[in-house]
């Protein structure tokens, strides 16, 4: 964490519990233009995390204070709305980057960015998560031996790496990122829903939900040894970090 005090000197087994504490200076009600992007998504059939998961993950984003981020799975801004509106009244992170698989709202976040004066340390990457961090694990080879052009895709040693995306590719999305996080960077995620009901395997789609959350499971499992991991239940969500060891 950048911050000072009595932050600064905790052990790392209590820094998820803290950044992920109820306890906070900053307002609870939905900056507006925030809200205003909510009605859109309303009017676009799309879906977000819940307000209270995104009002508790601004909270722990301002206790970081990170100088890099990274937030996959951006869509058309809400919740990147709540971080423009923290970052701008706080702490200007250096770099942070917006990643959507598509470019059908690649405009919208472009208008966003312009909206808070971003362009300077706001990034709208396209592309698919896998790819994205193979071409910056390629970047870093290159740079270690001088090679390196211009910025890598992805920004590297990020504090903050935020994770939405189909359950299907969750996990595989957060084992590839894990690597692009600082020393003390967490990786946040919101817990998939548990499949319900009789699947069907003949139901592809049924199939891939049953087999993601599997391989979520295990990816729980898996880094028990590695990271810490802390849940944080909300209205509507629960809030999962990873600290590694």
């Amino acid at each position: 964490m950048q911050g000072g005090g009595s932050e600064s000197s905790l052990s790392k087994a209590d820094v998820l519990p803290y950044i992920l504490s109820k306890e906070s200076d900053l307002s609870r009600d939905e900056p507006e233009i925030a809200s205003n992007i909510s009605e859109q998504l309303q009017h676009m059939g799309l879906s977000t995390w819940s307000q209270s998961v995104i009002r508790r993950l601004r909270n722990a984003i301002h206790k970081i204070k990170p100088e890099r981020v990274i937030e996959v799975g951006a869509g058309i801004g809400h919740r990147s709305a709540w971080f423009f509106d923290l970052f701008t009244n706080d702490k200007v992170p250096e770099r942070y980057d917006l990643v959507e698989q598509g470019s059908k709202f690649a405009v919208i976040l472009h208008r966003l960015r312009t909206r808070f004066d971003a362009e300077d340390w706001c990034n709208i990457v396209v592309g698919e998560v896998n790819s994205l961090v193979a071409e910056t694990n390629a970047w870093i080879a290159a740079s270690v031996t001088g090679l390196e052009v211009g910025n890598s895709p992805l920004a590297t040693k990020a504090d903050v790496i935020i994770v939405d995306s189909k359950i299907e590719n969750l996990a595989e999305s957060i084992e590839s990122l894990f690597p692009l996080l600082s020393d003390g960077g967490v990786l946040f995620t919101c817990e998939p829903p548990v499949p319900s009901g009789d699947v069907d395997e003949e139901d592809e789609e049924m199939m891939k939900h049953v087999d993601g959350f599997n391989d979520w499971i295990k990816l729980i499992s898996n880094t028990q040894q590695t990271h810490y991991v802390a849940f944080t239940p909300l209205f509507d969500g629960t809030i999962v970090a990873f600290l590694k060891k």
